[in-house]
C-alpha cells in the first residue's frame, strides 16, 4: 500500500514569513522539508513567529520520524519490525486501532502487515528481489497475527512486520494542525507531500482551495496538470494513485507501489487516483489506500456502502480519456 499527492505551490526551500488582507487575520507561512517531503503551512498562530513555529515543526518532524519511520534504522517501528522491543508509544497505538476499525472496511485489502511485501516489491527502501517469493511472504502477512496487550506489540510470527506509510503522514498532518492549534490558529491550511488539512479561510476570506492532479503515469509535475480543484473550510483531503511510485519489470509489466495484501501483487486496476476528504487527514490517507487496493468495481461498490464518504475517483476510460465519479457527499465541494 501507499500513495499519491495533491498540490497546494509549496516551495522545496525553506521560507518564512507574514501576510495578510486589510482588516483580516495577519498569516504566518512556513514553508520547508518535512517527513523528507515538502512542508507548506499557513495559519493565523498568535504569540509566536515564522522561525518560532518552523523551530516547532522541525521538533514534530524528528517526533513522527522517531517513532513511524520505515526508513529510519533507529526508529521505534524498526526496532519493532526487528524484534529487538516490544515497547509501542501513542503513535504507533492510534496507527493500529485506525488500521483495524479501516481494515474492517477492506475486505482484507488494508493491512498494515504488509511491509515484507512491500519490500521484497522494491517499495520499502530496498531493491526489489528478482522473484519475489509471495506465497512464503504471504504466510506471515495479516493483521490476526499480531495485537496489542497493554503498552506491548504481541507477534504471532517473529517475521511479521509493521508499515504505516500508508497512514503516518496523514496522522502527522493532524499533529501538525493540532500544533498550529494550540499556537491560536483559527484559520489554516497545512501541507505534508500533498496531504492536507485546514481549517477557517484563506487570506481573501474564502474556503482553501486544493487541486488534485491528473493521473498520467509519470507525471512528475508540481500542479501543472490538474484534473479538478476542491474546496474546504474544516477537514482533511489525501489522495492516493500508482501514477508516481511505479516501475516496469523484465517483461515490462507495471509494479506500482500499492500492494493487495491478499494477492502479495499490485493492485492494479482502472482506477487511477483516490481522493478523499475526511474529518482527519489520517482517515482520509488510509481510506485512500484501502479503495485504491480495492479496485474499480469493489471501490464503487464500497463506496454505495458507505454512506457519507466524501471521494473522488478518477478512472481509465476508452483511449486516452478519464471517467470520473464523485460520491454526493463530494460534490459540493469540488469548484465548478
Amino acid at each position: 500500500m501507499r500513495k499519491k499527492r495533491l498540490f497546494w505551490g509549496v516551495l522545496l526551500a525553506m521560507t518564512v514569513g507574514l501576510s495578510g488582507c486589510a482588516g483580516g487575520p495577519a498569516y504566518t507561512v512556513v514553508d520547508g522539508v518535512m517527513l523528507g517531503t515538502t512542508l507548506h503551512v499557513v495559519a493565523d498562530v498568535r504569540g509566536v513567529t515564522a522561525q518560532e513555529l518552523h523551530a516547532a515543526i522541525l521538533e514534530l518532524d524528528r517526533e513522527a520520524k522517531a517513532s513511524m519511520s520505515i526508513y529510519d534504522e533507529g526508529s521505534l517501528l524498526s526496532r519493532l519490525n526487528r524484534n529487538e522491543t516490544d515497547s509501542i508509544d501513542r503513535h504507533i497505538a492510534f496507527n493500529l486501532r485506525l488500521a483495524d476499525s479501516i481494515g474492517a472496511l477492506s475486505d482484507g485489502r488494508y493491512d498494515v502487515t504488509v511491509k515484507p511485501l512491500v519490500e521484497a516489491w522494491g517499495f520499502a527502501g530496498k531493491e526489489a528481489a528478482a522473484h519475489p517469493n509471495v506465497d512464503s511472504i504471504l504466510t506471515f502477512v495479516g493483521r490476526d497475527k499480531v495485537h496489542v496487550e497493554g503498552n506491548r506489540l504481541v507477534k504471532a510470527d517473529p517475521r511479521v512486520q509493521l508499515d504505516f506509510n500508508s497512514v503516518a503522514k496523514g496522522y502527522t498532518v493532524d499533529l501538525l494542525a493540532a500544533l498550529v492549534e494550540r499556537y491560536g490558529a483559527e484559520n489554516y491550511i497545512v501541507d505534508i507531500g500533498g496531504e492536507v488539512r485546514c481549517r477557517g479561510v484563506n487570506r481573501e476570506g474564502n474556503p482553501w482551495r486544493i487541486g488534485v492532479e491528473t493521473p498520467f503515469d509519470g507525471n512528475m509535475s508540481d500542479g501543472d496538470y490538474l484534473q479538478k480543484r476542491i474546496q474546504l473550510r474544516d477537514g482533511a483531503l489525501a489522495t492516493s494513485g500508482n501514477y508516481r511510485r511505479y516501475y516496469l519489470d523484465a517483461a515490462g509489466k507495471k509494479v506500482a507501489h500499492t500492494i493487495d495484501p491478499r494477492t502479495g501483487r499490485s493492485a492494479l486496476s482502472r482506477l487511477l487516483s483516490v481522493t478523499v476528504a475526511a474529518p482527519t487527514c489520517a482517515e482520509a490517507d488510509a481510506l485512500g489506500t484501502m479503495f485504491l487496493a480495492m479496485g474499480a468495481d469493489d471501490a464503487l461498490a464500497a463506496v454505495e456502502r458507505m454512506p457519507g464518504v466524501a471521494v473522488y475517483f478518477i478512472l481509465a476510460g476508452d483511449g486516452d480519456a478519464y471517467e470520473e465519479y464523485l460520491s454526493p457527499a463530494m460534490e459540493p465541494l469540488v469548484m465548478p
